[in-house]
């Protein structure tokens, strides 16, 4: 199976490990991976701020970049939302709405596409920690997906998964909204952050390094030493004599 690998920005600039991460996952599970050179932003930083317009040509970008692709896979269920409301923003298009109905029914959040595409549960991963999951905003309420994270955790040798209080609760990021509106923020992320101390948890995981990048900053400030990782670097805590071999 051919997948095209849909970076995104927080991730290609700051966060490349689980951009790798992602990709040794997938070519372990027997895909063929592959990155599309032209991709940049989906454009949601600008429409979430009101700017349609000025974000239709990162949109139109994107459809371009992907057009030839069979499976375009990303590690943000808040980014792969984005391409999911293409279909509506260029409804009635002649030229740009079939290319954004064709890009959003391909396009799938990293453990979606494991278990709902592949049907895997278990890639074989083995991670020793008390770990909790932070469940994103975009990935629950836009893209709908609420399972696939936990599905996934479950099946992790040596993981041990505590529930978090308030779970469905926003971390405070919202992306723009963290610096539009501050102090709401950060009592949101006071909350989360308070959440995630009270389960005893050495391990943060969340779908979106968006939320990671907001509660792990918190955590530091608080001198807590919680550590922080992306889902895929967590399915991807093998042996490296595991690594190179295909699962199936």
């Amino acid at each position: 199976m051919k997948v095209s690998i849909f970076s995104t920005c927080l991730v290609d600039l700051m966060f490349p490990n689980v951009g790798k991460a992602m990709v040794e996952v997938l070519e372990r599970l027997g895909c063929e991976t592959d990155f599309p050179a032209s991709q940049v932003c989906c454009g949601q930083p600008t429409y979430n701020s009101g700017y349609l317009e000025d974000s239709k040509n990162a949109m139109k970008n994107m459809m371009l970049a992907f057009e030839h692709s069979d499976y375009v896979v990303g590690p943000s269920g808040s980014c792969v939302a984005m391409f999911h409301e293409y279909p509506a923003i260029f409804k009635g298009d002649p030229e740009w709405e079939l290319k954004a109905i064709a890009l959003k029914e391909k396009s799938f959040e990293f453990t979606q596409f494991i278990v709902r595409l592949l049907g895997i549960t278990d890639v074989g991963a083995r991670l020793d920690g008390i770990a909790t999951y932070h469940r994103s905003c975009h990935m629950t309420r836009l893209l709908g997906e609420k399972e696939t994270p936990f599905l996934l955790l479950e099946n992790v040798s040596g993981l041990q998964l505590k529930p978090l209080k308030n779970l469905d609760n926003c971390c405070g990021f919202g992306g723009t909204f963290s610096v539009k509106m501050p102090e709401i923020s950060e009592q949101m992320v006071d909350e989360k952050s308070a959440c995630v101390i009270d389960t005893g948890a050495d391990i943060l995981i969340s779908a979106d390094m968006g939320c990671l990048m907001n509660i792990g900053g918190r955590l530091s400030r608080e001198g807590k030493t919680i550590r922080v990782m992306h889902i895929a670097e967590v399915l991807n805590s093998v042996p490296e004599s595991v690594k190179g071999g295909a699962l199936v």
